[in-house]
């Protein structure tokens, strides 16, 4: 297979990643000073060091690249991140903040590269788990260096699925536990580990069958999008619809355990546009 023209641009993420993971691991347990986020959660001193040090990094070594990095980015208007020519990197310096904070050591950097709208390289870094997901377009998922595929699970009855409450806005929450209600009664089993992109990466892996949720940003999604569909999955809006980092809703896993999800969750879904 040619190699990726993005090379370089995933080295430097790589080094990167491994910046990030050593800001948090020096920083967990030892939190002092936690905010609240309007209608976003927590935020606390690790995950603003983590993010202006690898934004530092990438800045030095592809100054042409653009950056939307949660903590830097999350008050501004997310339509206004939307259609960008050029490359950018998308970045979750730490994604399962509250978990972070409890020293629940569920939590993960999602770091993406987005070139002319379309998401090139997909890293998720698991810090405590010493687990890293890898994906440049084209050339498949790895965990730790290994390649990993999407499930073949085609019977709820079957599966392990993995979902995310919002519960801030009541409608959300509502129509959540509509799905969540519906769901539990027929699949072996539901968890919510607390950080989205951590439960892509384990759909890639098929460790986790399906996920959903609702009022995810793209630093949520946009890496791990890649490393679903580069596993063999695919990843759709609530509505059917292909599933991009800037939409409100987002379902991934195996083709046909999508399809079955979509089909029953339509008479419960509410209308939803892009994320404002």
């Amino acid at each position: 297979m040619e190699k990726s023209r993005y090379q370089s641009h995933y080295l430097a993420a790589l080094e990167a990643v491994q910046m990030g993971r050593a800001c948090l691991l020096g920083y967990f347990g030892k939190i002092n000073r936690i905010e609240v986020k309007e209608k976003a959660g927590l935020v606390s001193e690790a995950d603003r060091e983590c993010e202006n040090l690898m934004k530092a990094h990438l800045a030095k070594l592809h100054p042409e690249v653009d950056f939307l990095g949660e903590e830097t980015s999350h008050l501004n208007h997310v339509e206004s991140f939307k259609s960008v020519k050029g490359a950018r990197w998308i970045l979750d310096p730490l994604d399962g903040t509250t978990n972070y904070i409890h020293q629940f050591p569920i939590f993960c950097i999602s770091l993406a590269l987005e070139v002319d709208g379309q998401i090139e390289i997909g890293i998720i870094d698991m810090p405590v788990l010493n687990q890293t997901w890898t994906t440049l377009r084209g050339e498949g998922t790895f965990c730790n260096g290994a390649k990993v595929s999407v499930s073949k699970t085609e019977n709820f009855s079957d599966a392990l699925l993995s979902t995310g409450f919002f519960a801030e806005e009541p409608a959300f929450l509502d129509e959540q536990l509509d799905i969540f209600s519906k769901l539990v009664r027929i699949a072996r089993g539901i968890r919510r580990p607390g950080a989205a992109a951590y439960d892509l990466a384990l759909v890639s892996s098929g460790i986790f069958d399906l996920f959903w949720e609702k009022n995810l940003k793209p630093w949520d999604t946009a890496a791990g999008q890649l490393l679903v569909e580069e596993a063999g999955g695919v990843v759709k809006t609530y509505e059917g619809t292909p599933h991009s980092p800037f939409e409100k809703s987002i379902v991934a896993g195996n083709p046909i355990l999508v399809e079955k999800f979509l089909a029953e969750i339509r008479h419960l879904r509410k209308p939803s546009k892009t994320v404002l």
